[in-house]
């Protein structure tokens, strides 16, 4: 295999390397004791920055109009991504872990198949192995977050070190089932990730955004329709940011009104939101559109978990983090789960691809016959 062949792996594994220090960055500034609402506002706010730097170096011609329904989808889209799914996000990997809350994210595949079951947007045929599949992956990982939410087990991996995190939660707690914290942690991620499989659906009924092309051309049927709405995704992009922002520091003004929890000091809090801005809005979802180009989303999706066992290791490591045996395998329904789902939808894309290709040779002898 040349370069080419394998630079989208290359491009998947840098890009899964650039979420598992976000997840790091953002769990040593919220030890420092950084404020996780003053981070959401931070970091949307780099990464209006760092989408506006893109805007300007690839649609800087772009001459679309920008409508009030386009306007309304990303007044939504910075309420469900900043307000809900990040603020929900940094508030549970407090109370439990940088790996944790990461495993955790691995469920926001399965929640959107589900949501776009209810709002018809997704056929079901259960007699088809492919819906079988989705079904079997997404009931798998949603029992895989329960495990890891009720069942917190033994300590399978501890560091050297018998120092409290900052919630209180000794690594060595004997509390097998019904950690109080660890559900009240588990619970936050878990309508994070809920959240933001509802922020994901919103793109495809509204708008797309170039942060998330990723995971909603799994549905390909849904891009040409929501592109066509207004067909500049880092524009979007740029302005969910910049809506994520005012909406995130509205809710601080009100949940957190201590001025100093603003400030900025020359330490990992300020590289937590500059991180989250240029790397994650900037850096990992341009070169995970690359890695797009090449292959598929399907491909980029089955990723992820790089990220969560990265975070693992680090998180061991450098934060001190115990690992648990009910995270353990409940990190691992997930990932099966993801597996199974992912493989279910790339039958049935496959399915549609020969289905198109027939319909297209069908309708070609009929053109060669009526010419005969």
């Amino acid at each position: 295999m040349g370069y080419e062949e394998w630079k989208p792996y290359i491009l998947c594994v840098f890009s899964n390397i650039c979420f598992a220090g976000f997840n790091i960055v953002s769990k040593v500034s919220l030890n420092k004791g950084m404020s996780r609402y003053v981070l959401v506002v931070y970091g949307y706010a780099f990464g209006t920055l760092a989408t506006a730097i893109l805007v300007l170096l690839f649609e800087r011609n772009h001459n679309g109009k920008m409508s009030k329904a386009v306007l309304r989808d990303i007044f939504f889209l910075g309420l469900l991504g900043a307000v809900f799914g990040r603020t929900l996000y940094y508030a549970g990997m407090e109370y439990t872990s940088a790996a944790f809350a990461s495993a955790m994210g691995n469920l926001i595949p399965s929640f959107t198949f589900v949501l776009a079951l209810l709002f018809r947007m997704e056929k079901m045929e259960i007699g088809k192995v492919s819906s079988q599949a989705k079904i079997g992956g997404t009931v798998g990982a949603l029992g895989g977050a329960m495990v890891m939410t009720i069942y917190k087990g033994v300590v399978v991996i501890s560091p050297h070190t018998h120092s409290h995190n900052h919630t209180g939660l000794s690594h060595q707690s004997s509390k097998a089932f019904l950690d109080w914290e660890w559900i009240k942690g588990s619970l936050c991620l878990l309508t994070s990730a809920l959240s933001l499989s509802a922020f994901y659906l919103q793109q495809v009924l509204g708008i797309l955004t170039y942060f998330d092309l990723f995971l909603y051309q799994l549905s390909t049927s849904y891009r040409s329709v929501t592109l066509r709405k207004y067909p500049a995704p880092l524009t979007i992009t740029g302005f969910m940011c910049f809506s994520g922002t005012l909406l995130a520091a509205i809710m601080t003004l009100i949940l957190d009104r201590n001025l100093s929890s603003w400030r900025l000091s020359w330490d990992v809090s300020l590289i937590a939101p500059i991180y989250s801005g240029i790397m994650i809005y900037g850096v990992a979802t341009f070169v995970q559109m690359m890695a797009i180009q090449k292959k598929d989303a399907v491909f980029v999706t089955a990723f992820r978990p790089i990220s969560t066992i990265l975070v693992t290791l680090i998180g061991s490591i450098f934060l001190r983090d115990a690992l648990y045996l009910g995270s353990i395998i409940g990190a691992i329904m997930i990932v099966l789960g993801l597996y199974l789902t992912l493989w279910g939808k790339m039958k049935e894309k496959e399915k549609k691809v020969m289905e198109n290709t027939n319909f297209e040779q069908g309708n070609e002898s009929k053109l060669e016959i009526s010419r005969v």
